[in-house]
């Protein structure tokens, strides 16, 4: 098992890609925190993964609960070896001209206090304890991180700022702690949006729901899958082994400060659209000059 005795610390680990994430990194012979805000969750997979998981409920806002929660896993498991800050939302890629006047403020914020902060918080909680046992960090990108249109221009922005925390902790840490990052794509989950765009209701699921009546859901699906470069639509657990591989101090020695493009290959499909403005003109109810 390439990760026995080895202790990681997740943050947004009881749901989705992060759920997956736990599962195999405890088939992999490690011992995991799992760091959540949904106590039915965390419950869930303490009774299903028994001694190999103790789950925390928390806000990766507040360093206080994250610091409190490291603790609590350093004293429960006697170390951490390595961060998974995996915690995220995305804005259904709402587009600048339908983000609403009076709440970019909010949605801003909240974007950023969870895509953002929230990783660098956690980094900042766990590293004494990655720097005495020499670990590392993961942080979960997107392939928002590189490419157009994996989200609207706020969770683009995020993403493109985790890349930069990627790239910046490696440089501060090393050599004591290695820092990357995945860039993963999309993926059947219950990933959530911004409460303050009215969308921590949806989720992935609900979203092709919403895309196609139920009758033609599976029709849908297959043409989701049709489009995706490798022919099918992704699982949580489909991302779980790269984590492995950057975790495992066998096999990450040589890589810091990058970031692995682990998203279905979205970002080699050809040209299919011009631009993302279809429907511009109308929604602004203005009409543009013609040629430059």
């Amino acid at each position: 098992m390439k990760l026995a005795n080895e202790v990681a610390f997740i943050t947004g680990g009881a749901s989705g890609v992060g759920r997956a994430i736990v599962e195999r990194f405890v088939s992999e012979g490690a011992k995991v925190a799992v760091f959540d805000k949904s106590v039915d969750r965390l419950k869930e997979l303490e009774q299903t993964f028994g001694d190999d998981v103790i789950g925390i409920v928390g806000d990766v806002r507040q360093l206080s609960e994250l610091k409190t929660a490291v603790n609590q896993c350093s004293e429960h498991f006697g170390k951490i070896d390595t961060l998974i800050a995996n915690v995220g939302i995305w804005d259904y890629n709402m587009a600048l001209v339908d983000l609403p006047e009076d709440k970019i403020d909010q949605a801003f914020d909240e974007l950023f206090h969870v895509n953002v902060k929230g990783y660098l918080l956690a980094a900042k909680a766990c590293l004494p304890q990655l720097v005495e046992t020499r670990g590392n960090m993961i942080f979960t990108v997107s392939n928002a991180g590189f490419y157009t249109n994996g989200g609207g221009p706020l969770y683009t922005a995020t993403k493109h700022a985790v890349v930069g925390l990627v790239r910046q902790l490696a440089f501060e840490v090393a050599p004591y702690i290695r820092v990357n990052g995945i860039a993963i794509g999309g993926a059947m989950t219950d990933l959530r949006g911004p409460a303050s765009l009215e969308m921590d209701s949806r989720s992935v699921t609900s979203m092709y729901k919403e895309w196609y009546e139920d009758d033609d859901l599976e029709a849908g699906k297959e043409n989701i899958a049709a489009a995706s470069p490798v022919g099918r639509i992704l699982q949580g657990e489909d991302y779980a082994g790269s984590y492995v591989f950057f975790a495992s101090r066998d096999d990450n020695v040589p890589a810091t400060g990058t970031v692995l493009n682990f998203d279905g290959g979205w970002g080699i499909r050809g040209i299919r659209r011009k631009t993302g403005s279809e429907g511009l003109l109308e929604k602004l109810k203005v009409k543009a000059s013609e040629g430059l």
